[in-house]
Formats: structure tokens, sequence, C-alpha cells
């Protein structure tokens, strides 16, 4: 009777094979209990009997051989990273842009892993280009400063304090764009880490279909979208004189790429989620053991964990982003009520109030996108892997599967796939609707302020 010898690694040689990158790095992208012990479980290498081999058919003979070989990849071995990690190939444009806006100079400096570094050609290159365009953006500030101090017209003083607060985003890059570079470079590294975790388990190549062509269309439309932004402004109010717009190009065009790199994020993860969830249900069609859920569900913690990463990388990117979305449309908004409903105007809107209304529409459409992209991901991390555990017959399971279906409910249900910005906020729809209520609190107490204000200028 032919035996099965069961093989198993102790966490603390995980590492031995084809170890390339340093084991810390690694260690930090598997941060939490669940992932560790789970990895001890999908590491399990059955050695075959040989004569069980031979008398196998071919194609099964096959499959097993692959199993094995898949079996002895490792997630530091940067070579094997390289090859399997496909959505850094195809979102590669978009990092190259962010170095060239000087915004987050980190790179690929070996196979399979991104890092940062103050002494790399790409940092010096990004306070280089940060401290020209300072100079810019400080010429520009002053003469918008300068009409912010002599305006007597309440018009012009809301355009004044809007193309200020514009001017802002420039000076915190160092401090949201290079002081949390380190923590992106790791969560980029663990990407390529999950992709080979993901062959290792499915047998196939996680791939992103038509995001690499996505990318290039949103990476233009980014660039067209800040210059047709600023032309409507200079064109629509007063004041605004064109070479005005060199100091705000890469400063809109660094907001936009922001939200487009979330967008892309959040679209990656919700891909992840699926193809895992069908690949999950085709195998436990055919075989419905507790090997392969168990593998399964360290795969789901490990897309989990990524989700979560996600907020925590780039918490302190998207914090300030908020607040200065919040800011411009309650000012923006204001403004042009305001002057919709001066008497002087009568009721029509002119070129300035639509100025101030295409400034509220940007800002709306960048939030709506940041929040409705992470309600999708979170939606999509746990709902196909839930339904098809929900609907394995138990009556076919033994009592090993039964308790592997128990532990994954239980891990979806203790580890929920939930964007946090470090847990300041939770990243979803609620902080759409929680920020309008909050916007037009502001609004209504700004426009009682002026009412009061006209009432009693009136009576003067």
């Amino acid at each position: 009777m032919p035996s099965s010898i069961n093989i198993y690694l102790p966490l603390d040689n995980i590492f031995k094979m084809y170890s390339v990158l340093e084991e810390k790095v690694v260690a930090e992208n598997i941060n939490f209990d669940l992932l560790r012990s789970d990895l001890k479980v999908n590491l399990k290498v059955d050695n075959i009997n040989k004569h069980k081999i031979n008398s196998m058919d071919l194609i099964v003979q096959e499959k097993e051989y692959e199993r094995f070989e898949r079996s002895r990849l490792n997630s530091s071995d940067g070579d094997a990273v390289e090859i399997h990690d496909q959505f850094y190939r195809d979102h590669k444009l978009l990092l190259i842009l962010f170095r060239v806006l000087a915004v987050m100079p980190i790179l690929r400096s070996e196979p399979g892993r991104i890092t940062f570094s103050w002494r790399s050609i790409a940092t010096v290159y990004a306070i280089i280009f940060w401290f020209f365009m300072t100079v810019v953006v400080i010429i520009v500030g002053k003469e918008r400063i300068h009409i912010l101090q002599t305006t007597t017209q309440f018009d012009e003083y809301i355009y004044a304090i809007i193309f200020v607060i514009y001017l802002v985003p420039h000076f915190w890059i160092p401090f949201v764009g290079w002081g949390v570079a380190t923590e992106v470079a790791k969560y980029k590294t663990s990407w390529g880490a999950f992709q080979l975790r993901y062959f290792r388990v499915t047998g196939t190549s996680l791939q992103f279909p038509r995001l690499k062509s996505l990318i290039v269309v949103i990476s233009v439309g980014c660039l067209l979208c800040a210059i047709l932004f600023l032309l409507c402004l200079s064109f629509l109010l007063e004041g605004y004189p064109l070479w005005h717009t060199l100091a705000y190009y890469h400063i809109i065009t660094m907001i936009n790429m922001n939200c487009a790199l979330w967008y892309i994020n959040s679209r990656a993860i919700k891909t992840a989620s699926y193809s895992m969830a069908l690949c999950f249900r085709k195998e436990v069609m055919k075989d419905c053991s507790a090997s392969i859920i168990s593998k399964y569900r360290f795969l789901w913690l490990n897309l989990s964990e990524l989700l979560q990463s996600l907020g925590n990388a780039y918490a302190r990117t998207y914090s300030t982003l908020c607040i200065f979305i919040f800011v411009n449309i309650v000012i923006a908004v204001y403004g042009a009520f305001a002057e919709i409903v001066d008497h002087k105007h009568g009721y029509t809107i002119s070129y300035k109030e639509a100025g101030l209304i295409v400034d509220v529409v940007y800002c709306c459409t960048l939030l709506f996108i940041f929040c409705d992209c992470s309600h999708n991901a979170t939606l999509g991390v746990a709902k196909g892997i839930q339904k098809t555990l929900l609907s394995i017959n138990l009556l076919k399971a033994d009592l090993e599967a039964k308790n592997e279906i128990d532990l994954f409910i239980v891990a979806i249900e203790m580890n929920p796939a939930i964007v946090s910005l470090k847990g300041y906020v939770t990243v979803n729809r609620e902080l759409l609707s929680g920020s309008i209520s909050m916007i037009t609190v502001y609004l209504l107490v700004l426009i009682q302020f002026k009412f009061s204000l006209d009432k009693s200028t009136t009576n003067v």
C-alpha cells in the first residue's frame, strides 16, 4: 500500500529556498498571526511514492509535478516575483508620471522589490524639481495674496482665496509624498508577493484585463483635465492672467493622478478578489477538501491585508486631499450662491459664477471617485468568497473540511475588508454622504452670516 509523507516547513525555514530579498521585508508584508499560521499550511508538500507516480495517468503526473513545483516557489525570491508581478507592469506608466512630477520617487531597485531612498536619482530629481517649482509658486502666490489683501469686492475676494488654496498642495508634497514613500514602496512590493502566492494556490497567474490601456487613457486624461480646468478658470474669472497657470499645472495634475491611482489600486483589488472567488468555486466544485479551503483562506487573508495596507500606506496623502476638497467645495459653493442671489446680478449666472461652479463640480467628482472606488473594492473582496462558502453542500464534506469552512467564515468576520486611513476615517460611500452633510452645515452657517451682515448694512 503506497504511503505519502507530509513535509511541514516551519516558519523559520520559509525563506531558505531562493532567498533574494531580505527576510524582514517579507516579514513586514505578512504582519499578523493568522497569515503566519496559514503560511505553514500552504507550504505542506506531498512527497508522492514513485510507484504511485508510475501508475498514474500522464496528465495526472504532469498536474502533480506542476503542483509540486508551485509549492517550491517562495515570495522572497525576487526573480519569481518579477515573473508574476503583472500589476506592476500594467501600472508602471502611472508610477513614472508620479516620479516626473516629483511626488513619489520610488524605484524598482531590484527584481520583485520597490524601494525608496533619499540618495536615489529619483529623489534628488524630486527635490530639485520641487525647489524650482516652489520659486514659481511663491511668485504667483505673492500676487494672489496681494489681490486678497487689496480687493474690496466680494467675488474677487472669493476667487483670490480659492487660487491661494490651490497653491497649498505644492507645499505638502514632502510631507504626503516623500514622507510616505517608504510605506508605499512596501505596499507595492507586497503586491508582487501576493501575485506569486496567488499563482501557487490557483495554478494561474493573476491578470488585469485592459488595465494597461486604461492607465494610458487615464494618464493622458489627467494631463488634459488639468490644462482644460485651468484654461476654463482663466477664461471665466477676471484677474487671473494666463501665465499664472504655470504654477498650477503640476498641482492639478498631481491631484488628478492621486485620484486615478486610488481608482487603479481599488480596481486591481476588486479584480483580484473576483478572480480568486472564481478559482475557489471551480476547485471546491471538483474537490471540497480541507487543504483547498485552507489554502484559499490564507490567500483571502493576504488580499484583505492588501486592501487595508492601501489605506494605511496612503493615509497622509488622501487625508490632506480630502481636507483640501472639503474646504474648496465650501468656499466655492458659498461664493457662487452669494453671487447668484445678489440683486445687482439679478438671478442669472455670470461667467464668474460659472467658474465657481466648475470648481465645485471638479472637487465633487474627485470626492465621489475616491469614496465609490473604495466602497466597490470593499464589497468585492468578501462577496464572492462568502457566496461560494455558503453554497457548499455540507452533507458531502468531511469533518475536517467543515472545520475549515467554519474557520474561513470566522476569518472573514474577524478581519473585515475595509479601507481605513490609519483608523482616522473609513473610506466608503458613507464618507461621501457624511461629507455632504458636513459641507451643508457649514454652508448654512456662512449663508446665514452673510444675510445677517447684509441686513445690518442696509439698516445703517
